[in-house]
C-alpha cells in the first residue's frame, strides 16, 4: 500500500486566540491533501477519471494535539481505507516527525467521498481506472499499523 504525502504550509489566518491551528481550518488541510491526492496523481494524459467532480458525504475527524504556528509545513499522509461502488473513504494523519524520529500526530480523520456527475447532477459509480488508481492506495490491514486506531469509514453508497 502506497501513501500519498502532501506537505501543508501553515498560516497566521489559521490561528485561534491561543495561538493553535483552529479546528475548523484542519478541513481546510484536509481538503487541500485531498485535491492533491485524487487531482495530481490521478491518471493524466487526458482521462476523465476524477474530473467530474467529488461530493464530501462525511468527515471524521480526532484531535490529538493542538498544532502551534511555526514556518515549516505539516505532513499529511492520506490513504484510502474503503472503496464502494459510489462512494470511497480516505483516511488521513496530519503530523510531524521529532528531530530524534519520534511521529507527532495532532489529528487522525477520514472523509467519504462520493464522485459526482456535473452534468447529471447526481452521484456516479467509481470508475474502473479510478478503482485501479485507488487500489494502490488501499490499506490492506498490514501489521505494520497495529496500535493505532484507524478512524471509521462509512457504508459505500
Amino acid at each position: 500500500m502506497s501513501r500519498h504525502i502532501y506537505r501543508c504550509p501553515l498560516r497566521w489566518s489559521d490561528m485561534d486566540a491561543f495561538g493553535h491551528v483552529n479546528n475548523v481550518v484542519f478541513l481546510r488541510y484536509l481538503e487541500e491533501a485531498r485535491i492533491d491526492f485524487m487531482f495530481r496523481l490521478a491518471p493524466g494524459d487526458g482521462s476523465p477519471s476524477f474530473a467530474g467532480g467529488s461530493v464530501v458525504a462525511r468527515h471524521e475527524i480526532d484531535y490529538k494535539l493542538p498544532l502551534v504556528h511555526r514556518h515549516e509545513p505539516v505532513t499529511i499522509e492520506s490513504w484510502v481505507t474503503k472503496i464502494g461502488a459510489a462512494s470511497l473513504t480516505i483516511a488521513y494523519e496530519v503530523k510531524d516527525t521529532d528531530a530524534d524520529g519520534a511521529e507527532r500526530v495532532y489529528v487522525r480523520a477520514s472523509t467519504v467521498v462520493v464522485p459526482y456527475d456535473l452534468e447529471a447532477a447526481r452521484p456516479r459509480r467509481i470508475s474502473a481506472e479510478e478503482k485501479s488508481f485507488l487500489l494502490e492506495y488501499l490499506d490492506d490491514g498490514d501489521a505494520g499499523r497495529a496500535g493505532r486506531r484507524e478512524p471509521r469509514g462509512a457504508v459505500a453508497a
